[in-house]
């Protein structure tokens, strides 16, 4: 929407106010003289990035490192809702910097993924030129904000020197596996040799030695935390390429395209999350964060405890995994998921006699009845499945024995069973879950109670507590028990009787590591004559992706179900087939034409920050202790250790957070890092939104090219409604950093944005309300320069005790609020002083040089530029980003008087000021004599008065 932009001075204005154009001209200086002195490089310990080559010697022990999350560089550039949370991360580094800590700030580029690779088929354009440009362009709009970044440090994922590491990274993680004894990952070198000296059995009982070559490393290769497996994944035809679950819509799309997507079993990379499951879970303890976030990745984990159970079926045994193995005599029926391995096996020829209508979904054979359910229930999403209403589900003709009571039940396959959570199968028990009640209902299925809902309840599933009845046979009896006893004898007999155990059961399911893509990072990996992989070693690193054609994955018929991925490398033949020398002469190799998900790159960015430039090791030990390690002096005894603040969305707070947690954790196992986890705190900012509008046609417009008159918004002379959402490209309701910064200039947005409310909350952007900014910003300049002449208008006059009083008692807060983030409040506390200054000497001859400096000191963090031009005007030589920053003075915050409250019978009636010394008695003289107290008090005595020292008078009638 149209607003009014910037005051920029006009033919009246005087020569030397703080226009948008004399702060352009300020910030475009200090700018260029922060980059050419390096005055935000932090020195290393050791390497190329230390202050000499002492090993550290007079590198500051108080450091701060401070990490924004890794931005993708778009083509479409910034808009104001971008760098909230960067400039937020600045005002934070920068204070820090002042109060004298050797802070590391800098910023990278997560560049590999699927808007360039789709630019680039559209375009011919390959993605390395429109991802440089996209990179130029984002550096240059965050240099116009004066962020403090060690710019030495800054890294792009598609640099073949950083994905050299990320391959390296991959090759560690291959070459280790779990060890469940240890609860660490070890070196899968060790495994062989445990292997080889018979301390290990194999999986069929034979000899190591009796295994030929090839069987020795499908052994091994069943125990790499990253591995090959045949398994259900998310394919969407239309893209040509598979997507994790977090890439698919509640409607079973793709989140780009908006494809279908369908599960299929296709041979992939994994890697082996769910070995680290616990200590992800256990080691949130330990960490920094927002409770909601902990609370997502507590969920996504899905930790429960309860048994496994198995039922046979024929030849076949049907595992379970049930948190309430007490229920186990009311199973009536069970239920597989539609990609289970058994479902083909448990499936006859012909229905079995006495085969009721409703379980046959209208086919003639269970075969038909199958393969049509399982075409249907490919195109729907994990989250359809399980939030569908609607049960539906197709018996397989087969039945399985109850293991409690050898009562036969029926096996269906049903879609709000998956293959993600547990083993892909249940057993149902209607009478104590809704979705078991609901199928049963609608299939004619028994319905057996096994907990006593107590008098009264009847119909629909029964979830509370209760005593357990119906759940006896010859050998034991649970009834009368509660659930807790009952769970416990349970498995106490199923483990007895051979028919399960008590377990621990997670829905985090192992990571799809591979993209049918092109513009990703290469697997470090070959293929030899067996088909099986083989590590590269670490001097052929980095592995570069070849220069292709056509970027293109190949696509299908976005329906195509049975469709087979074919990736953009394959058709880079003299890439893919390759002779290589690994150590044993000569051979021909198969390359793998997969790429890494985006997620790889970010996993592990922050160690890339410690030590950027180092061609021998990714991080060098110091530099990483330095930075990263566990300090338990400062944060306790059991800090992990990682970066002190990590700044970024929420949405983020499961997948990129669990990723890089994950392959930290592996790091820290196998020696490489001295920290546990990887960010020590977690800060997540809101989000800016804006007024978008929509035409007729319910198509948005430019909101910019909207004009409110008579209180309606018109599009040239269209009528339009107006919306309020996220700021961005889609509701064409976007303002870029660059048109404030032209208007009002950076220090003036940054300020806006800074005060606009807490930083962790949403906030609604407002054009016009950034001049308010501004004003403040040129009132603060007039304190300092005179408009007219552009002399300094400060005096040596000294501050009185009432000036130092707000100064000090300015320091205080402001110094509080930075420390704690909260910009808004200490945007607040330095308007007030400015206004006071202003108010006491705006029109004298000059502002006390003590109340100038403190105020210039104290906005810095906020407005850096003109701060720094400031405070060269009056006469420093260096820059005050290193400080000093100004230091309370305890005797100004000290009160002269205190103002208290009075409350007769419980209600505030009147209040006083009385001396900071008065005694208790003085006080309670004072209240008793104040004119409203004794009208109420009459003639009487006061039942009781109750003095609370600095706080308020109670007084009881």
């Amino acid at each position: 929407m149209t607003e009014a932009i910037g005051t920029g001075g006009s033919d009246a204005a005087p020569e030397h106010r703080y226009t948008a154009e004399l702060a352009g001209q300020i910030e475009k200086r200090w700018q260029d003289y922060w980059h050419d002195h390096g005055t935000y490089n932090a020195p290393n310990p050791v390497g190329p990035l230390s202050l000499d080559d002492t090993a550290g010697a007079s590198i500051p022990s108080d450091k701060l490192f401070v990490q924004d999350m890794f931005p993708y560089p778009s083509g479409s550039g910034l808009h104001v809702g971008h760098p909230l949370g960067y400039i937020g991360t600045d005002v934070y580094a920068r204070y820090h910097r002042m109060i004298g800590r050797n802070v590391l700030h800098t910023l990278g580029y997560d560049a590999f993924g699927l808007p360039a690779e789709q630019y680039a088929v559209q375009t011919g354009t390959h993605p390395r030129l429109t991802t440089e440009a996209n990179i130029l362009n984002m550096r240059r709009q965050l240099r116009q904000l004066g962020l403090g970044h060690d710019e030495r440090r800054s890294v792009e994922t598609t640099d073949p020197e950083y994905y050299k590491w990320t391959q390296w990274i991959f090759l560690q993680i291959f070459n280790s596996y779990f060890d469940e004894k240890a609860d660490k990952a070890r070196p899968i070198a060790e495994l062989e040799k445990e292997y080889a000296q018979d301390k290990r059995s194999t999986p069929d009982g034979r000899s190591w030695s009796a295994l030929t070559p090839v069987e020795q490393r499908e052994v091994i290769d069943s125990h790499r935390l990253v591995y090959i497996s045949d398994a259900p994944v998310n394919w969407a035809p239309g893209l040509g390429t598979v997507v994790a679950n977090e890439e698919v819509t509640a409607d079973g799309r793709s989140d780009r395209g908006n494809f279908p997507v369908f599960r299929k079993n296709l041979s992939q990379w994994m890697m082996r999350i769910t070995a680290y499951a616990d200590r992800l879970v256990d080691d949130l303890e330990l960490l920094d964060w927002p409770e909601k976030v902990k609370a997502m990745q507590r969920n996504w984990i899905g930790r429960s405890n309860g048994a496994r159970v198995t039922f046979i079926a024929g030849e076949a045994g049907i595992e379970v995994f049930t948190t309430r193995p007490d229920t186990l005599f009311g199973a009536t029926y069970m239920v597989l998921a539609p990609e289970h391995a058994l479902v083909e096996k448990l499936t006859p020829e012909a229905w079995p006699e006495g085969t009721k209508d409703s379980w046959t979904g209208g086919a003639k054979t269970p075969a038909e009845a199958i393969a049509a359910y399982r075409a249907a229930a490919a195109r729907k999403s994990d989250l359809d499945r399980q939030e569908n209403k609607e049960k539906t589900g197709v018996f397989t003709g087969s039945f399985a024995v109850n293991p409690v009571n050898g009562t036969e039940i029926p096996i269906f396959v049903a879609d709000y069973v998956l293959m993600g959570y547990g083993t892909g199968a249940i057993m149902a028990v209607p009478a104590q879950d809704q979705r078991d009640y609901d199928f049963a209902t609608k299939f004619e299925l028994d319905i057996v109670r096994t907990v006593d809902p107590g008098e009264g309840f009847e119909g629909e599933a029964f979830t509370g507590d209760g005593p357990a009845i119906n759940s006896a046979n010859d050998s034991i009896s649970l009834d009368g028990l509660a659930i807790g006893e009952a769970k416990k004898t349970i498995i106490a007999w199923l483990e007895e009787h051979g028919h399960g155990e008590g377990t621990v059961q997670y829905k985090l399911r192992d990571w799809l590591f591979a993209r049918q893509r092109y513009w990703g990072e290469p697997f470090p990996i070959v293929y030899d004559e067996d088909g099986l992989p083989i590590a590269l070693p670490e001097s052929q690193l980095p592995v570069e992706l070849p220069d292709v054609d056509d970027y293109r994955p190949r696509t299908f018929d976005p329906d195509d179900a049975d469709s087979m991925p074919s990736p953009p490398l394959s058709r880079a033949t003299d890439w893919v087939d390759v002779t290589l020398d690994l150590g044993d002469g000569p051979k021909k190799y198969r390359r793998d034409t997969n790429v890494m998900p985006q997620w790889a790159g970010s996993c592990w960015y922050q160690l890339r920050y410690l030590d950027p430039t180092n061609t021998e090791v990714f991080v060098a030990p110091e530099n990483e202790a330095y930075w990263v390690g566990p300090r338990p002096g400062e944060h306790g005894v059991d800090d992990p250790g990682g970066t002190d603040l990590y700044v970024g969305g929420v949405e983020h707070a499961v997948l990129h957070l669990l990723y890089a947690r994950f392959w930290h954790k592996v790091l820290f196992d196998l020696g490489h890092v001295s920290s546990k986890e990887p960010y020590r705190k977690l800060f997540n900012q809101g989000y800016i939104q804006a007024y978008a509008y929509r035409d007729a046609r319910g198509i948005h417009v430019p909101a910019d090219e909207v004009v409110e008159k008579d209180g309606k918004f018109f599009h040239g002379d269209e009528v339009v409604t107006q919306e309020y959402g996220k700021m961005g490209k889609s509701l064409k309701n976007a303002v870029t950093p660059d048109e404030m910064a032209d208007a009002y200039g950076a220090d003036a947005f940054r300020f806006y944005e800074m005060s606009m409310g807490p930083l962790d909350v949403s906030r609604p952007w407002a054009t016009k309300d950034v001049i308010g900014s501004q004003r403040f910003l040129q009132r603060l300049w007039r304190l300092v320069v005179d408009e007219n002449t552009g002399d300094l208008r400060v005096s040596t006059v000294d501050a009185t005790e009432a000036d130092r009083k707000q100064l000090h008692k300015t320091i205080a807060g402001v110094r509080e609020d930075y420390a704690e983030m909260r910009f808004n409040t200490a945007g607040a506390k330095l308007i007030e002083l400015n206004n006071y200054v202003t108010k006491t000497y705006g029109a004298g001859e000059g502002t006390p040089r003590e109340l100038a400096e403190a105020l210039v000191l104290m906005l810095a963090p906020l407005a850096p530029h003109v701060a720094e031009e400031l405070w060269k005007r009056l006469g420093h030589v260096d820059s005050l980003v290193h400080g000093p920053f100004p230091v309370v003075d305890e005797k100004y915050l000290v009160a002269d008087t205190v103002e208290y409250p009075i409350q007769v019978n419980g209600k505030v009636r009147s209040r006083i000021t009385v001396p900071a010394d008065a005694t208790s008695d003085a006080v309670q003289a004072a209240a008793l004599a104040d004119e409203k107290v004794a009208a109420l008090v009459g003639d009487g005595t006061p039942r009781k008065v109750i003095v609370v020292p600095g706080r308020l008078i109670n007084i009881v009638l």
